[in-house]
């Protein structure tokens, strides 16, 4: 019987081809070789890791290429060029953040989870991808610096963790929140008047999900 690592390596070579198949098949530019590799890695740890961390609800290798990776690239090439320093509030299992270390290599990503086994797998991750981006083991609004860009994608109480995040985005920063049309009024209203809204723009694969860029005046 072979090892688990060499069936899920299995799974997920080829990823990548089906991966810019998507991305084709949604209006966006295919990843290179590098990327491509990069990508495969990273479903092949989320799919080893997820056996015994709940890393994700979405566990199955289609929805992780077709919701997460594909979303979060969609959200790593809206970003506005000038971005230097980026933190993903609440990272999870690194979306977007880890999609936006491999996709703009020019922003230096930290990824905050408190969550230790979470955590431990985001630095694991980093460290076979090879990334410029920093795990943060704690809560996010513990940190003292400020960002260009805060990023937010199913935070908990999410409503409240942008009041906090939008106290860590830098002058002319921006503040990215990955949502849906329900609660997009909700989001920006805890944001506060001092940014200005920019999008919203649907988000690949989903008729509801979107991402809207905030910039702060």
């Amino acid at each position: 019987m072979r090892a688990e690592g060499e069936v899920n390596a299995e799974r997920a070579s080829g990823a990548g081809v089906r991966l810019n198949l998507l991305l084709e098949e949604t209006g966006q530019a295919p990843l290179d070789a590098s990327g491509v590799g990069k990508f495969e890695d990273y479903l092949s740890l989320i799919l080893r890791w997820s056996a015994r961390v709940n890393l994700t609800a979405v566990r199955d290798e289609e929805g992780i290429l077709s919701r997460h990776f594909l979303e979060s690239i969609a959200c790593a090439r809206a970003l506005p060029e000038g971005i230097r320093s980026l933190l993903d509030y609440g990272s999870g299992a690194g979306f977007p953040g880890l999609p936006i270390a491999v996709c703009r290599p020019e922003i230096a990503v930290t990824l905050a989870e408190s969550q230790g086994k979470k955590a431990a797998f985001l630095r694991e991750a980093v460290r076979t991808l090879g990334v410029a981006a920093r795990v943060h083991g704690g809560r996010a609004e513990s940190l003292s610096e400020s960002f260009d860009c805060i990023t937010m994608r199913a935070v908990d109480r999410m409503p409240e963790a942008v009041v906090s995040a939008a106290q860590h985005v830098g002058p002319s920063g921006w503040l990215a929140l990955m949502t849906t049309s329900g609660d997009l009024a909700e989001l920006q209203e805890a944001a506060g008047t001092g940014f200005t809204w920019r999008g919203p723009m649907p988000l690949p694969g989903s008729e509801s999900r979107l991402l809207v860029l905030g910039r702060r005046r």
